[in-house]
């Protein structure tokens, strides 16, 4: 099993940035790759960014340029920087664990509001 931890979120104003934390306990090593979804109300979750076990990453067009995922240094953690945040992006934001032939896991979410 794995366990995954977020956090990070907060209330912010537009157009500031903002880091959420994502930490993996457990047999981690059963992971090939992370990543971060989020799921504003009254939507479906959408797909962020995702970075594999050996650093690559990949960002969805939405958010590209503005939302980067990178490793901090500590193998159990990944990050999402996310820069000029905009009203549009107010979502609970979720970390995701994924292992081949098995269910992905997930965490419980990390909320970011950006409000004025």
């Amino acid at each position: 099993q794995v366990q995954l931890v977020e956090s990070g979120g907060g209330l912010v104003q537009p157009g500031d940035s903002l880091t959420l934390s994502c930490v993996a306990s457990g047999s981690i090593s059963r992971l090939y790759a992370r990543g971060w979804s989020r799921q504003a109300p009254g939507k479906q979750r959408e797909w962020l960014a995702t970075i594999t076990e050996d650093d690559h990453t990949n960002n969805a067009d939405s958010v590209q340029g503005r939302f980067t995922v990178f490793r901090d240094g500590a193998k159990n953690t990944i990050n999402l920087r996310m820069n000029g945040l905009k009203p549009e992006d107010t979502a609970v934001y979720y970390c995701q664990g994924m292992e081949a032939g098995a269910n992905d896991y997930w965490g419980r979410g990390t909320r970011v509001t950006v409000s004025s």
